[in-house]
């Protein structure tokens, strides 16, 4: 066997349809497109989602739901999360550079401290927002927070 006498399986390929080359190939004439209408001619695009004039789908289904544009997501972060590093990092401060240091928050997240878990270390907490529970949790371990607008 030698690379020239390679070919493909017996009925795997066939040959494409040769439209539009004369009355002899049997595609001639309107070239398999129809008599007339948009898409028979040249440069005819069909627009997205467009069917043949019927409803399109997009504007059968109904609409639902709402989208609040002005809703503001807050970043959690729990005190657990805190006292692990907190051990790890040997800290005694925690603010947004150092979240954003060790990963836990983006640049621009807005972070909220949160109760789950429990804090052991007295730190000195910096962010956005406080739950309750963790505003007492962290006075409560000897830590102090503060609030950044």
């Amino acid at each position: 066997m030698r690379l020239e006498s390679l070919k493909p399986a017996e009925g795997s390929t066939k040959n494409r349809k040769r439209v539009g080359r004369g009355q002899g190939s049997g595609r001639g004439g309107t070239s398999t497109r129809g008599h007339k209408g948009a898409q028979s001619r040249s440069g005819y695009s069909r627009k997205t989602g467009f069917e043949g004039g019927q409803m399109p789908l997009q504007r059968r289904v109904p609409k639902f739901g709402f989208k609040n544009n002005n809703k503001v997501v807050s970043k959690p972060i729990n005190l657990d999360d805190l006292q692990k590093l907190s051990e790890a990092k040997k800290l005694k401060e925690v603010t947004l550079q150092v979240l954003i240091d060790n990963g836990l928050a983006q640049k621009n997240d807005i972070i909220k401290v949160l109760g789950r878990g429990e804090l052991k270390a007295g730190l000195k907490v910096t962010a956005h927002k406080f739950s309750k529970t963790a505003q007492e949790a962290i006075e409560k371990a000897g830590g102090s927070i503060t609030v950044v607008e």
